[in-house]
Parts: structure tokens; sequence; C-alpha cells
């Protein structure tokens, strides 16, 4: 029987799988939009990596520690540096490396039991939104947002005819 920390680290690890192969091939369209108020692949990116803010696997990470009490989510924001901004395809591909192994390595010390016994407040300042949320939410929340902008990069993609 596979543990639930197992299932969250597996299911993390088709979404980096789903992530890579929506990547294939955008080398020259990360900023491509489809119209002005859209956003391009890069924005969604990194939006994904740094939402909340230092991004998800901190805050998982956090949790687990006891570090971490309260956490903020400030939605609709694309998290662009010039910085970003600049990063091939190569780099931003390392980024994402990066953030599921640090994803993996915060809840490498977790177990079960964690994911339901350990919160922390979470403040989603864009909706004025604050409630308790376990350690399984934010890891489920993950999932509900990655998937998410999956699809938005699986439909740019399809309009660059990918």
């Amino acid at each position: 029987m596979t543990s639930s920390k197992q299932a969250h680290l597996d299911n993390a690890a088709v979404i980096q799988g789903e992530l890579t192969e929506l990547l294939d091939g955008m080398d020259y369209c990360l900023d491509w939009k489809p119209d002005p108020e859209s956003w391009s692949a890069r924005e969604v990116l990194y939006h994904l990596l740094d939402t909340p803010p230092g991004g998800i696997h901190k805050v998982a990470g956090g949790i687990v520690a006891g570090s971490i009490t309260e956490y903020e989510i400030w939605s609709d924001r694309s998290n662009m540096t010039p910085e970003r901004a600049a990063h091939d395809l190569e780099q931003i591909r390392q980024d994402i490396q990066h953030f599921f192994v640090s994803l993996a390595q915060a809840l490498s010390t977790a177990n079960d039991e964690d994911l339901e016994g350990k919160s922390a407040l979470m403040h989603q300042r864009t909706r004025d939104e604050h409630g308790t949320r376990t350690l399984a939410d934010v890891l489920a929340g993950f999932d509900r947002h990655w998937r998410d902008h999956l699809e938005q990069l699986g439909e740019l993609r399809d309009a660059l005819g990918l």
C-alpha cells in the first residue's frame, strides 16, 4: 500500500513529467501571448514556481519543520523579474528541476501523520480569505493549481500549433 506522502511525491513527479512534455519545442515562443491580457508560458511557469512567495516547497518544508505557522498567497501574479525574463528554456528547466527536488526534500522527513496533523494559517490576500490548511491541504492545492496551469500551457501550445 502506498503511503499518502508517497502518493503526493508520485503526483508531483507526474506533474513534472507533464510540464516537461509541454515545454518541448517552446524555446522560441516562451513570451508569446495570444492576446495582451493573457500570460505567456514564461509567466505561467514563474507564477507556479513562486506561488506562494518562495514556492510551495518552502511552505511545505516549513510546515513539516514547524517553522511556518502562517503563509500568504497572492493570486494572479506572474512573479516576473528582469532576471527571469532573460532566462532561456534551459535555465527555466533548471528552475523547475530545483523546485521539484526542493519539494521532495521538504517532504523527506514528513510522515503520513504530519500530512493531516501539521498545519498553518493561510492568508489568501487577493481574495481576502483566511483559514487553516493542513500539509495535505497544501499539497492538494498544489495539485489543483498546477494542473489548472498545465491546461493553460496546453492551450498555449495548441494556439501556437505545436
